[in-house]
């Protein structure tokens, strides 16, 4: 016997994005703002200038990379669960990468299922991080290997919340705008070349066409099925050195420009690239201080890490390679020794 759920309607998860200084919300709500106390002491009073709701809470959790853990995870829930939070609530994402993924995740299983916005603070955050739904957590075997997807109903952009970021952060976030106009926009490229984003009108228009371009990709694709994955352009090498350096040398940002970088040989070797357009990456990275080297100890482990990469199935490893500036080929087909020649390189340190 056999008995057929028809399940066959398309769910409209489509969101607005907005860049612009936030409008005063007020939410009929219980709400909750998830942030960590570095982010509260610098903008909280603002956010809270802007957004008011029926119940609202502040829940902190520390910051950084190595508190994305179940730990935080369980911490959250518990306030959640203490508050009575219900379906109708809301979640709020204030903060940036870490802290934007962590709260889709509870978003996504609270009650199997609640809604949330994200309100990004950091440049990483505002072009790649809160726009797609992904959403996740670290263990000990790599990043953001649990998680689900599940978009948000809003992302509000405000640059107000970049005139305090460190140098670093705000490379971390020229990375990955970076990445996207590598693998997917070549005029982009170029723009960013003879662009000084320091600029605020520059820069604002520069995570206008980032977001643009990461929003047009998620539209295509958005369980990350096919074309998506594209937008991992650097993330493969960049997750392994952040799991051999256990997320304290470096932030995302950097691992993924010395990843780009790593792609970018891959691609040399493959004839996909030539070595002025390598070059022309390395330096838009290097323009922003970010690093483009690491010192490979143990060639084979870091080969073997890569098997953790959500993208790679139990006997191929997903590579995710630049074809010339404005274009991507994703491939599970390159074989050992090219990644391993690549490897060798970066073990004897001579990039």
């Amino acid at each position: 016997m056999k008995v057929n759920i028809p399940l066959k309607s398309v769910v409209d998860n489509s969101y607005d994005i907005t860049i612009d200084t936030i409008s005063k919300i007020h939410f009929d709500t219980k709400v909750a703002i998830i942030t960590n106390p570095k982010v509260a002491g610098l903008h909280l009073g603002y956010l809270l200038s802007k957004i008011t709701a029926k119940e609202l809470y502040i829940i902190t959790i520390p910051d950084g990379e190595e508190y994305k853990n179940q730990n935080s995870i369980d911490l959250i829930l518990e306030s959640l669960f203490n508050h009575k939070f219900n379906r109708k609530s809301l979640l709020i994402a204030f903060g940036g990468g870490v802290i934007g993924d962590m709260t889709g995740y509870i978003s996504s299983i609270y009650q199997r299922g609640i809604d949330f916005i994200q309100i990004p603070t950091t440049l990483l955050s505002q072009v790649d991080a809160s726009v797609g739904g992904k959403t996740g957590m670290n263990n000990s075997y790599g990043k953001n290997l649990v998680g689900a997807f599940h978009q948000p109903n809003t992302v509000l952009i405000d640059p107000y919340f970049l005139t305090t970021l460190a140098d670093r952060e705000f490379g971390a976030g020229v990375a990955e705008i970076v990445k996207m106009a590598v693998t997917f926009n070549k005029d982009f490229f170029e723009f960013l070349e003879n662009a000084d984003l320091k600029d605020p009108l520059i820069l604002q228009e520069a995570i206008k066409q980032a977001v643009q371009t990461k929003a047009d990709v998620v539209a295509k694709d958005e369980k990350e099925n096919g074309i998506r994955a594209a937008l991992n352009y650097g993330h493969t090498f960049g997750h392994v050195i952040e799991n051999e350096t256990k997320y304290k040398k470096y932030l995302h940002g950097e691992a993924v420009a010395i990843g780009m970088v790593m792609a970018n040989e891959t691609a040399l070797k493959m004839n996909l690239m030539n070595e002025k357009e390598a070059l022309r990456v390395k330096n838009l990275l290097e323009k922003y201080n970010l690093p483009t080297s690491y010192k490979i100890e143990d060639t084979r482990s870091f080969y073997e890490t890569f098997y953790l990469d959500k993208k790679s199935s139990d006997s191929a490893i997903t590579f995710i390679i630049p074809i010339g500036i404005g274009g991507v080929k994703i491939s599970d087909e390159i074989d050992v020794g090219t990644i391993m020649c690549v490897l060798n390189k970066f073990g004897d340190f001579n990039v």
